[in-house]
């Protein structure tokens, strides 16, 4: 199957994007996976339509297919009740995927997760939404690349840790947010290490103190934001009544957004 028409938000900004194409290629050294910047976004060995939910437990390779919604999945909306293309049970690793257009709301995690490689060529509701109860929850994302993303690329409603390193953004609203009025609030911590953000975007985290959330930001690049408009951590004070949350401050502390001024480089 060919690869559908080019994504609605994807139109306007084909041009700038297809220039861009920047994100990371990954280099994998040592096991690990090391974002070279400048390298092209990577190219899709097919293309597969889905119209309902796919579920995946174990270990799933996708070998680098495209996959995107159609039918139920296929409105290309901002709508809060999509269902996701991809639903991965407690444990599951998820390898080499991309998430075409229309993306409905990507992926959702329903406990611990691995999403390795997984790129998002227009994402949709959100790229990701990470779930579960329990604060020992461990959700990695390693490698991979996000953009066009209207508001969130990351939701973190589940209780645990999100790790995201070296992974690519583009053109976003906020790249992670800790929920910010869920009905069942947790503590939640997110952990970024080696992003390269391409600025449009507003900010990198968003986390609610109130609940303890903190966020650690190691290595950042954020490219073509010289008046520094991506805020890399802002604070709020959220609720669980679904009331939108209000702000509590920006800016690095030693409890809630943990990193300095050094972390970040612009470019």
């Amino acid at each position: 199957m060919t690869s559908p028409a080019l994504p609605r938000r994807g139109r306007a900004l084909g041009g700038a994007l297809a220039a861009l194409a920047v994100s990371v290629g990954m280099i994998m050294t040592s096991g690990a996976a090391t974002p070279a910047h400048a390298a092209t976004w990577p190219t899709a060995s097919g293309s597969q339509a889905v119209s309902a939910t796919i579920p995946v437990s174990g270990t799933k390779d996708y070998g680098m297919l495209r996959l995107y919604g159609t039918g139920d999945l296929g409105s290309g909306n901002q709508d809060e009740d999509q269902g996701p293309i991809l639903e991965l049970a407690a444990g599951a690793v998820l390898k080499n995927v991309i998430i075409g257009a229309p993306a409905a709301d990507g992926i959702h995690c329903k406990g611990s997760c691995t999403l390795q490689n997984v790129w998002w060529e227009d994402v949709g509701e959100d790229a990701a939404t990470f779930r579960g109860s329990s604060s020992s929850n461990v959700y990695t994302v390693s490698g991979g690349g996000a953009r066009s993303a209207s508001d969130k690329v990351f939701q973190f409603n589940g209780a645990g840790t999100l790790n995201v390193s070296n992974f690519a953004v583009q053109t976003f609203g906020t790249f992670i947010r800790s929920c910010g009025n869920c009905s069942t609030q947790y503590k939640r911590t997110i952990n970024l290490n080696t992003i390269e953000a391409t600025y449009s975007g507003s900010r990198l985290v968003g986390i609610n103190t109130n609940y303890g959330d903190s966020a650690t930001l190691k290595n950042i690049t954020i490219v073509g934001d010289s008046s520094k408009k991506i805020i890399p951590c802002q604070k709020y004070i959220g609720n669980n009544t679904g009331a939108e949350p209000t702000t509590n401050g920006t800016g690095p502390d030693s409890t809630y957004c943990k990193y300095a001024t050094s972390d970040i480089t612009y470019k």
